[in-house]
């Protein structure tokens, strides 16, 4: 039973919103960045990357909080998200002062990976104008109070940028929670993000604070140790497998410590080779566990966002009335799509993933 207490469709101006950094990703397409003499630019953020696919695949309407240099790179970045869909309302405009000693647009330099060899990403996101964001740059009262939206969604990521932005995460959620929306919170753990900022210790210092506040909370067996320091069992030396008993039992461990969280999600990754992972979900709500299907030796493309893409698949479930079921084999199938196409965002649509979820095939469409 869905223990969500949701404002009905219509009520809001906005289904959802995200708060998080944008950033230009350079993608060296089948290259590497090391010997690049060409890109492929995306737009892409991990809490961005959420509301973009539950305005592009599942039709809500949708917005972002963030903050951009007000120079070419960030009206490149505008326009990128205007092709999402993603209403620009929020976003604010710091200027730019020639060289970006005072504030810049944070740019992504990934590549894919394949095979034997990993994925790699690397960050220059530093000054960013979304890292300076502090409590008090935007009207919660007018955005939540006034237009009205039904769910909230950000992450560690956004947290993890600079000493305001946490700050202003907590300031946004207890807004949020004031005018009835609901909160949720990707973990998504990255030790590079941290490692200037306090490594570990501060990460979950910064993220037990917010987690105070969540109602649906995601992240993977990493993140639910690195980031609220529980107990993790059953996993191997690299955590890059968790059997179902030992997850269950973690997130038992989580909904324990956080009696707040309403739902919990999970997507059950196992890394054969860069291109080819095991690949499902799991979610738990109102002391019930529910499993999506799996998709064994799923071959990927590019497995950047695929995490937020179960997670907008997820969320829509829950929007939508389904029972928690349909929500997680939602999650499970756009993530699984979005993995298939390059960028950090789902090009996939509604129908595509509702014949993933029904077991369909790879035949030819014709």
């Amino acid at each position: 039973m869905n223990t969500l207490d949701l404002k009905p469709a219509g009520s809001c101006q906005y289904d959802a919103l995200a708060l998080g950094e944008i950033m230009l990703r350079l993608d060296p397409g089948e290259g590497r960045i090391r010997t690049a003499r060409a890109f492929r630019v995306w737009e892409g953020g991990g809490e961005y990357n959420v509301v973009r696919g539950l305005r592009r695949c599942f039709g809500l309407k949708t917005a972002v909080a963030t903050a951009f240099a007000d120079n070419e790179v960030g009206r490149l970045l505008e326009d990128l998200v205007l092709q999402g869909g993603v209403a620009t309302d929020f976003i604010q405009w710091r200027p730019f002062d020639g060289v970006g000693r005072a504030v810049r647009n944070g740019l992504n330099f990934t590549e894919r990976g394949f095979g034997v060899r990993g994925a790699v990403g690397v960050s220059d996101r530093g000054r960013s104008a979304a890292a300076q964001l502090k409590p008090g740059d935007f009207d919660w009262d007018y955005i939540f109070g006034k237009l009205g939206v039904r769910w909230l969604h950000t992450g560690g990521i956004f947290a993890a940028l600079s000493d305001t932005t946490p700050q202003l995460v907590i300031e946004c959620v207890q807004k949020a929670k004031q005018y009835g929306t609901i909160v949720s919170y990707d973990l998504n753990y990255r030790p590079s993000l941290w490692q200037s900022m306090g490594g570990q210790l501060r990460a979950q210092e910064v993220n037990k604070k917010i987690g105070q506040y969540v109602d649906v909370m995601i992240g993977n067996e990493e993140d639910f140790t690195a980031c609220l320091g529980l107990p993790i069992e059953g996993a191997d030396e690299t955590l890059q497998h968790l059997d179902v008993a030992a997850f269950k039992k973690l997130i038992e461990t989580a909904v324990q410590t956080y009696p707040n969280f309403k739902a919990v999600a999970t997507t059950l990754r196992a890394a054969k080779t860069a291109t080819v992972n095991d690949w499902g979900a799991i979610a738990w709500m109102a002391g019930e566990f529910y499993q999506s299907r799996n998709y064994p030796a799923l071959e990927i493309l590019d497995r950047v966002g695929g995490g937020d893409s179960f997670a907008a698949g997820f969320i829509y479930g829950l929007m939508a009335g389904n029972d928690v079921q349909q929500a997680v084999d939602y999650g499970a199938a756009h993530g699984a799509l979005a993995m298939t196409t390059p960028g950090d965002t789902s090009m996939v649509t509604k129908a595509e993933v509702e014949k993933l979820m029904q077991g369909a095939g790879a035949r030819v469409q014709r």
